[in-house]
C-alpha cells in the first residue's frame, strides 16, 4: 500500500499570513521611540540649598531645634521624633542606628546654605521641621519671580484703573486713604495722590475700586464736613446740621459712615440722599 503523502499543517500557513501582516504594518506605521523617563513629583532634588530667616532677619547667628522636635506621619498615623545627628542617614530616631552625634543647626546673618552631600539635613528642614515657613523658609528664585511678577501684574491693573476713575470716584477712594485732606487738593493733586496710592497699595485700591458703598460712604463725609449731617458725640445718630433732628441711628458695632451708606439705598435713605445731594450741589 503507497505511503499517504502528509500536508502542511494549517499553523505554518497562519504564520506566514501574521508575517506578512507585520511587514505592512511596518511599513505605514511608525513605530514609537521609547518615551524619556519623567521625573516623579515627588522625587528628592539633588541639589545645594539656601535657608533665610522670615522677615528678611539678619542676626549674627539664630539656631533653630535640632532636637526634640516631631512630625506627624499621616501614612504612619503618628507623632515621630526628629532629631539632627551628622552620622545618621535620616532624622527620623526610630530609623537611627548606632551612636547618634548631635548637630547645632545655626543660620549665620539669616542665611544657613546647605550643600547637596548634606541630604540628611536638607530633607529635615525642606520637609519635617516645625518651624518651617514660620522661622525660616527655604530659598526659591521662581517662586519669589512668580511672586514679583503677580504685584507687578497687579500693580498695572492699579494704575490702568486709577487712570480712568473719574473725579469724584478719586475723591472717594483718596478719602480713605488721607481723611479730610483731599477737600483740599487740586484735581491734579489728586490725580497723581491716586495714582501713588494705587502703585504703593494696588491690593487695596482694586478693592476700593470695586466697592459700590465707596462712592456712597464719600457722600456722607462730604454732608457733615459741609455742615448738612452732623455725628452725634456719641457716635450713635446723624442730625441734621441745621436743627439736630436726628436723621438715623447707627446700629451697634458698625461703623457710622458704613452705616450711612447702606442706609442711602433704604427707601428713606434715598429720600435724604437727593435732600442732600441738592445741598452739596
Amino acid at each position: 500500500m503507497a505511503k499517504k503523502k502528509e500536508t502542511k499543517p494549517v499553523a505554518v500557513e497562519e504564520t506566514v499570513i501574521e508575517e506578512e501582516v507585520m511587514e505592512v504594518v511596518n511599513d505605514f506605521v511608525e513605530v514609537e521611540a521609547p518615551r524619556e523617563r519623567l521625573k516623579p513629583s515627588n522625587e528628592w532634588e539633588i541639589k545645594d540649598r539656601l535657608y533665610i530667616l522670615k522677615g528678611g532677619k539678619k542676626p549674627l547667628s539664630r539656631s533653630v531645634k535640632s532636637a526634640g522636635i516631631y512630625y506627624f506621619d499621616e501614612e504612619k498615623g503618628y507623632e515621630r521624633e526628629l532629631k539632627y545627628c551628622q552620622n545618621q542617614k535620616t532624622p527620623f530616631v526610630d530609623e537611627m542606628k548606632g551612636d547618634q552625634r548631635l548637630e547645632h543647626i545655626i543660620f549665620r546673618s539669616g542665611s544657613l546654605f546647605v550643600p547637596k552631600e548634606k541630604t540628611t539635613l536638607q530633607k529635615l528642614l525642606s520637609l519635617y521641621h516645625p518651624h518651617k515657613d514660620n522661622i525660616y523658609e527655604e530659598y526659591k528664585p521662581e517662586f519669589l519671580a512668580e511672586e514679583e511678577i503677580d504685584i507687578l501684574e497687579m500693580q498695572v491693573e492699579a494704575l490702568v484703573a486709577a487712570r480712568n476713575v473719574d473725579i469724584d470716584m478719586a475723591e472717594a477712594i483718596m478719602r480713605v486713604e488721607v481723611g479730610s485732606k483731599v477737600s483740599n487738593l487740586s484735581s491734579k493733586e489728586l490725580r497723581r495722590d491716586l495714582l501713588v496710592f494705587a502703585k504703593n497699595n494696588p491690593r487695596l485700591f482694586l478693592e476700593l475700586a470695586d466697592d459700590e458703598n465707596v462712592m456712597l460712604r464719600n457722600f456722607g463725609i462730604r454732608a457733615v464736613e459741609n455742615g448738612i449731617l452732623r455725628l452725634s458725640s456719641d457716635q450713635r445718630n446723624f442730625l441734621w446740621g441745621s436743627n439736630g433732628r436726628k436723621v438715623m441711628t447707627i446700629p451697634f458695632d458698625e461703623h457710622p459712615y458704613t452705616a450711612l451708606a447702606h442706609w442711602f439705598k433704604t427707601d428713606e435713605g434715598m429720600e435724604i440722599y437727593t435732600n442732600i445731594e441738592k445741598r452739596l450741589n
